[in-house]
Formats: structure tokens, C-alpha cells, sequence
């Protein structure tokens, strides 16, 4: 059985938080959100194919990756990672390029359980209600669920 994502969108503000426990250390986690052979193998819905461009997961580090679906159609994302601290936390851009301007601010905070367990709480900015209710619609729950679901096999592994 998988850990259960939690995704809460307050009515009326312009935010998502989102919420999983791992069964693995905070290192471990950290490590999969920055080597980007391991982000490749977790990122994104099920029997979607990623290519990344670039992914420097440090201070003032950028990214940008695709996903293309099996109909062959190709989505584009890119950001920028602003801070970035080692087993704790991180801040960075998210913009999906099929919306171009609506940029998404995350904060990535990695809480050690004990026990080799570990909480991940993200905290997504939009600029707009209707940008985030965007997000929301584009079937993210699914994704998010799906990509958790591998990074479990990744940690494992």
C-alpha cells in the first residue's frame, strides 16, 4: 500500500498544498528531486517518456524538461531554482510553457519522521485563483499520484 498524497486548494486564495510521507530518509528523497537520472525515472504520470534539458538543482540552478504522452504529444516545463538547502528544503519556479507567463512560485520542505520516514510538504504559489484552479484541472492530482507511486520504487531501489 502507498502513502496517500494530500492536496488542499483553499477556496477563494491562489494556493495548493500538497503532502506525502516516504518510507525513506530525508537524504534519500532530497537525492531524488536533485540527480536528475533518478528525477527521470519518478517525474510525471504513468507511460509518459521525460527528457531533460538541464536540471541544476542548486541556488540560482534552472531547469527545463519534457514529457511526451504516448498519442506523442509533447509538453514543456521550465523553472528556476532559487534556494536550495541540503536535506531541508527548496524554492523554485515552475512554468508549464503551454501557459507561458503564469509562473507558479514552490516551496519543497523535507521533514525528517525519524525511523528512515519522511514527510514532503509543498507549498505552490499562483498569480491567480484561476491560474491555480488551472492547475488543478489539468489532472495534477493524477500525476502526482502516479509519479509518488515510482519514486517509492526509486527509494527502494
Amino acid at each position: 500500500m502507498t502513502n496517500p498524497v494530500t492536496i488542499t486548494v483553499p477556496e477563494g486564495l491562489p494556493f495548493i498544498d500538497i503532502e506525502r510521507e516516504f518510507d525513506a530518509p530525508v537524504a534519500a528523497l532530497f537525492n531524488a528531486h536533485r540527480d536528475p537520472e533518478l528525477v527521470k525515472q519518478w517525474l510525471g504520470p504513468n507511460g509518459y517518456e521525460m527528457q531533460i534539458e538541464r536540471w541544476d538543482f542548486v541556488p540560482q540552478g534552472g531547469y527545463r524538461y519534457l514529457h511526451t504522452g504516448t498519442d506523442g504529444e509533447t509538453y514543456a516545463f521550465n523553472g528556476t531554482f532559487h534556494s536550495v538547502r541540503e536535506n531541508e528544503f527548496a524554492i523554485q519556479t515552475f512554468e508549464f510553457e503551454g501557459f507561458p507567463d503564469v509562473v507558479a512560485i514552490e516551496a519543497m520542505t523535507f521533514e525528517d519522521l525519524g525511523n528512515g520516514r519522511t514527510k514532503l510538504r509543498i507549498h505552490s504559489t499562483y498569480p491567480s485563483v484561476e491560474a491555480r484552479d488551472g492547475m488543478v484541472q489539468s489532472n495534477m492530482e493524477l500525476g502526482l499520484r502516479e509519479g509518488y507511486e515510482r519514486l517509492d520504487g526509486v527509494l527502494a531501489a
